[in-house]
């Protein structure tokens, strides 16, 4: 079994879910008590936040490849970004360590590929909504996303990542915000969603949604166990 390097802590709530969902997938493909070999490196949330606000990628990317470094001195064999916002900087991080890194991108449009969808809505962060880095994998793979029209949608879905869903807080009424938004892109045409922030899972589930949602968390963890177990 190879040794999953974790980078956690954006956010610490999401961090749960992967270490969970990494440990349940390992013990239910081999059985008794197996269960993965992981290194967790949780990060100060509050400083990732401050330094994406800013667009200060450079300090982004080094917040990231220090706590990636020491996860291979270590002795992790792959790299884990837990959050969809932090692939801004995983290219650049691969390069650095030179060491593999599941890309959350790849890994979601790998399955939505595998249910033969071809436009998809896009919900996270409004980095990850608004920037390039990850509809344009999206793109290349030959999935069209599309994301909430109204800059105001965008803000409102920051918003509540930012203050509540980032801090573990589940409101019933912002879940009856994100699925009023859900529809809107489903009335456009999205023949699924991606739930494109790891924290977005904690309020919106498949039974909520008359379309295919796409998991970025439990997808992510996936593509980990594959790796660990050599698949």
């Amino acid at each position: 079994m190879k040794k999953i390097g974790l980078v956690g802590g954006i956010s610490w709530t999401s961090t749960l879910d992967y270490y969970r969902y990494i440990n349940e997938g390992i013990n239910a493909q081999l059985g008794g008590l197996n269960f993965a070999e992981c290194i967790v490196y949780s990060v100060n949330f509050d400083n990732f936040q401050r330094y994406n606000a800013a667009y200060d990628w450079d300090a982004t990317f080094s917040l990231l490849a220090n706590a990636a470094e020491n996860l291979k001195k270590a002795g992790a064999e792959a790299i884990v970004l837990g959050a969809n916002t932090a692939h801004i900087v995983a290219d650049r991080i691969e390069a650095q360590l030179q060491l593999p890194l599941i890309n959350i991108v790849s890994a979601t449009a790998a399955a939505i590929n595998k249910k033969q969808l071809k436009k998809v809505g896009l919900l996270g962060t409004s980095y990850t909504m608004e920037l390039d880095f990850y509809k344009t994998k999206l793109q290349a793979a030959g999935i069209v996303p599309i994301i909430p029209e109204k800059q105001e949608d965008r803000d409102y879905i920051e918003d509540k990542l930012r203050h509540e869903l980032g801090a573990g807080i589940i409101n019933p009424g912002t879940k009856a915000g994100y699925l009023s938004i859900i529809q809107q892109l489903i009335d456009r045409g999205a023949e699924g969603i991606i739930l494109g922030c790891t924290e977005i899972p904690l309020l919106i589930k498949q039974e909520d949604v008359a379309v295919p949602v796409f998991d970025t968390t439990r997808i992510h963890a996936n593509a980990a166990v594959a790796f660990a177990l050599g698949g």
